[in-house]
């Protein structure tokens, strides 16, 4: 059984809040400044946001996403009907684009608070011992 310890972070709350752009700490602040470049604090409550390291999972998972969701629709339609294949491309293509551009910063923000609760990469107020810099 696990033992419940007052600093535990909802992970789920935490990355709902990322998901929908927002600080993964108060809810409020917006964690982005553009499209997909984080904000180095949060505008309401202060909390530090310069310390993710997303990397390469977000647009890993939204390959991955989109890659199923794309070639399931594309199979049915190819096996159940009989559309010519421009148009095919030309739906699949505008859904690959459209999907991949709303899922990707969705997607980023789940993964910062992810980072958050489980106080992974700087997130717990330690020295980070992957950002070490010998200068």
């Amino acid at each position: 059984m696990k033992k419940y310890r007052p600093e535990q972070r909802d992970a789920a709350l935490a990355m709902r809040r990322g998901a929908f752009g927002r600080c993964p700490n108060c809810g409020k602040g917006k964690i982005f400044t553009s499209y997909l470049k984080v904000a180095p604090r949060c505008s309401v409550c202060g909390e530090d946001l310069s310390h993710h390291r997303a990397d390469d999972a977000p647009p890993y998972f939204t390959m991955l996403i989109v890659g199923h969701v794309v070639v399931a629709g594309i199979l049915t339609c190819v096996i159940e009907t009989e559309m010519p294949l421009w148009s095919l491309g030309v739906i699949f293509g505008t859904l690959t684009v459209v999907l991949s551009l709303v899922l990707l910063p969705m997607i980023k923000g789940a993964i910062i608070g992810l980072q958050w609760a489980n106080r992974m990469h700087g997130f717990s107020g330690k020295a980070d011992p992957d950002s070490f810099s010998p200068y």
